[in-house]
């Protein structure tokens, strides 16, 4: 395939995903995800086999004093696959660095021959008037370098969401994930938070902080017309990628 063709066909392709993407909210809101097409969804309809089989007593499940989720002094903290917990996403983040670098250095050289068997004299004489080679070599350079930094970083947000446990994991970790849109007019607001949780850190709340979530992922954005206008073209973003200068 030739370059020009290939690159032809490359600008077609993101082209087409391009406006395949927009279509969507093109002169209406943009649509929801389907809430049965989720991780969630499928956590709850197939909570999967249990790692160990225990026969329940028909004396626990008559007793108000049983372990159970239902009885009187039950455990109601999400334990397993397709249990829902809140998450509580409190950020108030501030970095601050700066940074200072200055170097510099001087060097000089200098060789002189005013007197080496006789060639400088005999040198002088083939030279035009006015020109010596007493002073063969003179070297000289100085160089400097310096250069600061600083980065000012100010974070913050307060959101909760209700994850699902999707996986139960052999050493007794929850696996969680969540998902929250809401739709303002044209513009689509969605929330995603994954991660993995110790059941001791849920509170009796059945409420679990993002600090206490291992490889937390949280994505707060949106999509719609206005977060269109924001984006630059995709034919942009391709030449920004590719062009070196």
């Amino acid at each position: 395939m030739k370059p020009l063709l290939a690159v032809k066909c490359a600008v077609l392709g993101l082209s087409l995903v391009g406006g395949c993407a927009r279509m969507d909210h093109l002169g209406k809101p943009p649509s929801f995800t389907p809430a049965n097409e989720t991780q969630e969804h499928v956590a709850m309809l197939y909570q999967g086999l249990p790692v160990s089989s225990q026969t329940p007593r028909a004396v626990d499940n008559a007793s108000l004093w049983s372990g159970s989720r239902g009885s009187l002094l039950g455990d109601r903290r999400a334990t397993k696959k397709g249990d829902i917990l809140t998450v509580v996403i409190e950020i108030n983040e501030k970095a601050s660095i700066s940074n200072d670098t200055q170097r510099s250095r001087n060097s000089s050289e200098s060789l002189q021959v005013p007197q080496l068997l006789g060639l400088p004299q005999r040198l002088d004489e083939r030279l035009p008037e006015g020109a010596s080679s007493a002073d063969l070599v003179d070297l000289g350079s100085t160089s400097s370098s310096g250069g600061s930094g600083s980065v000012s970083r100010s974070e913050k947000l307060e959101l909760r969401v209700a994850a699902t446990v999707v996986d139960v994991l052999p050493n007794g970790v929850l696996a969680i994930s969540g998902s929250q849109e809401l739709r303002v007019n044209f513009e689509l607001r969605e929330l995603l938070v994954s991660g993995y949780v110790r059941p001791d850190d849920i509170s009796r709340q059945n409420e679990v902080t993002y600090d206490k979530i291992a490889s937390a992922r949280v994505s707060y954005g949106g999509r719609g017309q206005i977060t269109d206008v924001q984006q630059p073209r995709y034919g942009q973003q391709v030449l920004d990628a590719v062009l070196p200068f």
